[in-house]
């Protein structure tokens, strides 16, 4: 099975595939090329059921990606877990 070549982790899915993996997914999205950085995460964030997480590692604090989130996304929560200086790391829910 070829791997998936987005830094995405602990994958919580519910597709039948028998996958057993816990937890909300981390999305490190600072290898990610900037032009295509905001899709990858809108991607992502479109996967994630209602009432569940996403990690999100960027390298600096993702204010205006957080912003375009809220405006598409159904309400979301942030919760910061680091802040700086190599890494913001936050889990972002939706409602």
């Amino acid at each position: 099975m070829p791997q998936n070549d987005l830094p995405l982790t602990a994958v919580q899915h519910g597709c039948g595939c028998g996958d057993a993996d816990h937890g909300a997914p981390e999305l490190d999205v600072r290898s990610i090329p900037h032009a295509i950085r905001h899709a990858t995460v809108f991607g992502a964030m479109s996967a994630i059921p209602a009432g569940g997480s996403l990690v999100l590692v960027a390298p600096h604090d993702p204010k205006p990606l957080l912003a375009q989130l809220a405006d598409r996304e159904s309400p979301i929560t942030v919760t910061y877990l680091d802040e700086g200086p190599e890494a913001w790391r936050l889990r972002i829910t939706r409602a």
